[in-house]
């Protein structure tokens, strides 16, 4: 490995680290033997025999990680993916295309593979890079694939620090206030009152009422 400083070819690996589907390691360029004293890091990555995608009009191209990596990287612009979740994504669909052990495959399954998998990372992300893949010809097809989208996604909890953006049901009217009833004092006799003869019985009753 050439230092890629001052490209002496004198270099030693001080650390090695496995990550998904690769091992980075450290390396220094030696001084004893002329070189720069520098250290940089490399990633190894296992290159397995080339796939060619067919494309719909019939052209080929070599199946390329980094591309679906580009591609998925401008969808989740802006978003709250976990970091390394791209990196993940694509060697995912790495492994599913030499899994096929073929020559050639269709391009796509291979956007198939990635529009599944950013359904499930991220659905505004999903819609970006559907709209792009999928060429939808007006607004109608993409609210088709915004009502599947929502038949098949349930909404997550919302945490209980967080206020409602709209209110999910109109406010019940408040109960009528209770008539509260004048106890009687202990001792208290009940009051008598005497009617006189041919008094109405109405306002004998609104009497007693009081």
């Amino acid at each position: 490995m050439n230092c890629p400083f001052c490209s002496h070819p004198d270099t030693k690996v001080t650390d090695s680290r496995p990550e998904v589907g690769a091992i980075r390691r450290r390396r220094e360029c030696l001084e004893e033997s002329g070189g720069c004293g520098r250290r940089f890091s490399t990633l190894e990555r296992v290159e397995l025999a080339g796939v060619s995608l067919v494309k719909k009009d019939g052209a080929r191209e070599e199946f390329d990680r980094e591309k679906i990596i580009t591609g998925v990287r401008k969808a989740c612009e802006k978003r709250p993916i976990p970091s390394g979740a791209i990196e993940a994504l694509a060697d995912d669909v790495e492994k599913q295309v030499y899994a096929q052990a073929k020559a050639e495959i269709p391009s796509s399954f291979v956007g198939e593979l990635v529009m599944e998998r950013l359904r499930a990372l991220d659905h505004i992300a999903y819609i970006r890079f559907a709209s792009v893949y999928r060429a939808f010809a007006d607004v109608d097809e993409l609210a088709e694939e915004l009502a599947a989208l929502k038949a098949g996604w349930s909404r997550p909890d919302v945490p209980p620090d967080q206020l409602p953006m709209l209110p999910e049901a109109a406010p019940s009217a408040a109960a009528p206030a209770k008539k509260r009833r004048r106890r009687r004092k202990r001792g208290e006799a009940n009051q008598v009152v005497a009617f006189p003869e041919g008094q109405d019985k109405t306002q004998q009753r609104n009497a007693e009422g009081r």
